[in-house]
């Protein structure tokens, strides 16, 4: 049998977390990086580097706009990365013996 290979750009801790949060929004919502950021307890440096990867990944997308004058930045799954979500959960499933 071989095992599966884990997604190594949502295998890091904090990119999962990410991932996952977003994730539980339904598909075409985003949240605003503030809200991310408390939800997930990062700091907004540690935040960024990460969404960048994702980004970079075609996982997240990244949206720069104002509210006002105050500029918001809005945060959110792309289909390819609920995509590569899902692949991931499969895949840790079954490395711990559950179904494929």
């Amino acid at each position: 049998m071989t095992l599966p290979d884990l997604d190594p750009v949502i295998h890091a801790q904090a990119r999962l977390r990410v991932v996952a949060t977003l994730n539980a929004l339904p598909e075409g919502d985003q949240i605003a990086f503030p809200g991310l950021k408390d939800l997930l307890a990062m700091t907004a440096g540690n935040l960024s580097v990460h969404l960048t990867k994702l980004e970079d990944a075609g996982y997240v997308e990244i949206t720069k706009t104002h509210k006002g004058r105050t500029p918001v930045t809005y945060v959110a799954l792309t289909r390819r990365g609920r995509l590569a979500f899902e692949e991931y959960t499969v895949a840790i499933r079954a490395l711990l013996g559950g179904e494929a």
